[in-house]
């Protein structure tokens, strides 16, 4: 199969998105950008990747991979790397064989309304009650489901006997608190059951402590939720003791 744009018409294709599709599921399952004939690439890759692996499923049913262009005409690849971003925001990584998040999508990507105004209007706290924040600054991305944000939250931590004093903990990205548990119990790193997979996670053999819980009470919600805490943390620690002593 030699599947290629003409190059008399790559002036008006400039830089484009395209979408990869599977013929029997009808599901998209990759999300790129380019210009030329940069949506053809992966034909011919050789890799081990899921992407390639799903095209190579096609093949062995006798069909091809369909290719979409979902945008074109546009003028420079920064446009066209916000927009691949976008959808790939939209679809998930879950549901697509793209390994990584789009461009910048960490700080521009798919945010909550209230998640956009915490960010460029700052409402600082007061923290009263006994608190650990937990700075996700790895983990975190826009987007997460409610159970990914409470498994990076709550594992796994090296922290001190003092940790059994706080009543909540606070998930924090930015300096901006992104939800709040309220502390169930501790117990060592790998003893409760988890819904994370990620590779690094499962290596972590040293002593370190994982809690249980649930969403804070409205009352504790609605007073830190999406609130400006950064005053508060230790920049070069992942977990702050607040009022912990």
């Amino acid at each position: 199969m030699d599947l290629k744009f003409p190059k008399n018409i790559h002036p008006q294709l400039g830089y484009y998105v395209y979408l990869y599709r599977d013929p029997f599921t009808d599901e998209i399952f990759y999300v790129g950008k380019g210009n030329g004939n940069r949506a053809f690439a992966h034909l011919d890759e050789v890799s081990e990747s899921d992407k390639v692996q799903r095209i190579n499923k096609i093949r062995n049913r006798g069909a091809e991979p369909l290719i979409e262009i979902l945008v074109h005409g546009l003028e420079d690849e920064l446009t066209a790397m916000k927009i691949e971003a976008s959808v790939i925001d939209l679809f998930g990584l879950d549901k697509l064989t793209n390994q990584k998040r789009g461009y910048e999508s960490r700080e521009f990507g798919r945010m909550t309304v209230q998640q956009i105004i915490a960010t460029y209007q700052l409402e600082p706290v007061t923290i009263t009650e006994p608190s650990l924040l937990i700075n996700l600054t790895r983990t975190f991305r826009y987007g997460m489901s409610r159970i990914e944000l409470y498994e990076v939250t709550r594992a796994a931590w090296r922290l001190g006997p003092n940790r059994q004093k706080a009543m909540y903990a606070m998930a924090v990205y930015s300096g901006i608190v992104q939800e709040v548990y309220r502390i169930g119990g501790w117990f060592p790193f790998h003893s409760t059951l988890s819904e994370r997979h990620d590779e690094t996670f499962q290596q972590v053999t040293d002593e370190r402590w994982e809690f249980v819980g649930n969403i804070a009470e409205d009352a504790v919600r609605e007073k830190y939720l999406y609130k400006d805490v950064s005053e508060w943390m230790a920049p070069q620690y992942p977990v702050s003791y607040i009022r912990c002593d």
